[in-house]
């Protein structure tokens, strides 16, 4: 299935993100959904918006998912896209 991307929102030396990384990643993948890393470090919009709050998951349609997140917290919400 070709899907648009998820985000996975980052910043610089953020190790949430990285574990987030690491769960999301194999679930995202094995659904069929590719994910895209943005980092919001250095862009001030992204930073007003997800510095408190890294890592999160975004959606094309623009649902979001904050951490923490456990693999089958992902995949359920993957699945609830439909």
């Amino acid at each position: 299935m070709n899907r648009t991307a998820l985000i996975l929102y980052t910043g610089s030396g953020c190790h949430l993100c990285e574990q987030a990384r690491a769960v999301a990643g194999p679930v995202a993948a094995q659904a069929g959904w590719p994910l895209a890393e943005v980092s919001i470090t250095g862009n001030a919009e992204l930073t007003a918006a997800y510095g408190v709050r890294i890592p999160v998951l975004r959606t094309p349609d623009g649902r979001e998912l904050g951490w923490p997140f456990s693999a089958g917290k992902v995949r359920r919400w993957l699945q609830a896209m439909g």
